[in-house]
């Protein structure tokens, strides 16, 4: 593999299970391909000089002439652990706000703007700021979580907005944050995101939610939840599809469980 080579490494490269399959290991690095290589640079480059406490981070690798991107592809260091959070919720939270403090400082970068996947576009409907995906389908459950949504006072910054699959847990070490997916939101959003992640796929419940702290709350529930919808709502909008039954009740059940809170 040619790419593997320009980051100075000579060891064969296997492809690691997980995620959306497109991730190799060879030698110490992980090997990802991008859709947006100014985006992946200006990730490297900031995620390069954080500070790492109260977690690990897959830090971003260069190659030894200082190139972040080398044909569609970044580096970045191999962390050992195990992914799935259940069984680990609460490090997994500690672990958001310990990284998030080390990025409180980062400016925001104007390229966020112009992003147009369908992870941005349900960010911005589930804040507000663009049209909610048209899916009827999804309309009472999105009018049922709008009535939960309040106005924020919290003070934006650079998140991490997918956290639940994108963290590894050791027994003799700190979790280990991996694939940043950025946005400019406050903190919390990120938590609820983790919180509404595991009442959709990981099965969790009232527990939960009353572990999560401020995340845990109807209002900042219903942002996490309306964010996975509006992604589903999006993706489905663009192909012509229909949401699936099993998409359907996870989100009913936890919307169920918000109402109940």
């Amino acid at each position: 593999m040619r790419v593997v080579r320009r980051f100075g490494v000579e060891a064969p490269a296997e492809r690691l299970p997980g995620g959306q399959g497109t991730s190799w290991r060879a030698g110490a690095l992980v090997f990802k391909p991008v859709g947006d290589e100014q985006e992946a640079r200006w990730l490297a480059e900031t995620l390069a000089s954080v500070v790492q406490d109260g977690y690990r981070l897959a830090e971003p690798v260069p190659t030894p002439d200082g190139r972040w991107v080398v044909d569609g592809w970044t580096a970045a260091r191999w962390v050992p652990g195990d992914p799935g959070p259940v069984g680990h919720w609460h490090e997994l939270l500690a672990a958001s706000r310990a990284f998030h403090c080390a990025v409180r400082h980062v400016p925001r970068p104007a390229l966020l703007d112009r992003r147009s996947h369908w992870w941005a576009r349900a960010d911005r409907s589930a804040w507000g700021e663009a049209a909610a995906p048209t899916v009827p389908a999804l309309r009472r459950l999105r009018s049922r979580l709008l009535h939960f949504t309040r106005p924020v006072t919290e003070q934006p910054q650079l998140v991490h907005g997918d956290l639940s699959g994108n963290v590894l847990f050791h027994d003799r070490l700190p979790p280990a944050v991996l694939d940043m997916s950025p946005y400019w939101r406050p903190q919390l959003f990120a938590e609820a995101i983790i919180v509404a992640d595991g009442l959709l796929w990981w099965g969790e419940g009232a527990e939960l939610l009353s572990s999560a702290g401020r995340a845990g709350e109807p209002s900042w529930l219903a942002r996490g939840l309306l964010f996975r919808l509006d992604t589903v709502g999006h993706q489905l909008a663009s192909a012509g599809g229909k949401p699936s039954d099993d998409d359907l009740a996870s989100f009913d059940a936890a919307l169920t469980l918000l109402e109940a809170a």
